[in-house]
């Protein structure tokens, strides 16, 4: 773990964006209780995340059609919080970033790692956009 100064900064990059945090287990639960589509955002203090992750979902967060709710947690900090986020994550292998949207608490889509280390952050917002546009847009009856 890292001292928390040091990463406040890293955390406020993503709270000023609009995207909530969660500390613990109970507040990830609490989050993805809600109904409706909720990003979940899995920070971590590596380049990837600072150079591109983070960016990107600054920039996607101003597309117009975004989820319901947004949280994140923050790896390597915040353990039980990120464990319990991952435990939604349907047995895909934990990386971090990462970035998932869920459905009434249903994983419907995972950009893990591999995918944010090589892309850029206009790569990254551009395809949380098409991915909003997919699960997030209201259906109509």
């Amino acid at each position: 773990m890292y001292p928390e100064i040091m990463v406040i900064p890293m955390r406020e990059e993503l709270t000023r964006a609009g995207v909530g945090e969660a500390r613990s287990a109970a507040d990830v639960d609490a989050a993805l209780a809600q109904s409706g589509t909720t990003m979940v955002v899995v920070n971590s203090i590596c380049g990837c995340a600072a150079g591109k992750m983070r960016p990107g979902v600054r920039m996607a967060m101003q597309h117009t059609t975004k989820p319901d709710h947004s949280v994140t947690v923050f790896a390597g900090q915040d353990r039980d919080a990120t464990d319990r986020a991952r435990s939604y994550f349907g047995g895909h292998p934990p990386t971090s970033p990462a970035i998932a949207i869920l459905r009434d608490g249903q994983l419907v889509y995972l950009m893990q790692r591999s995918a944010i280390e090589t892309s850029t952050a206009p790569a990254i917002a551009q395809e949380l956009a098409r991915a909003f546009d997919t699960y997030c847009a209201p259906t109509t009856a």
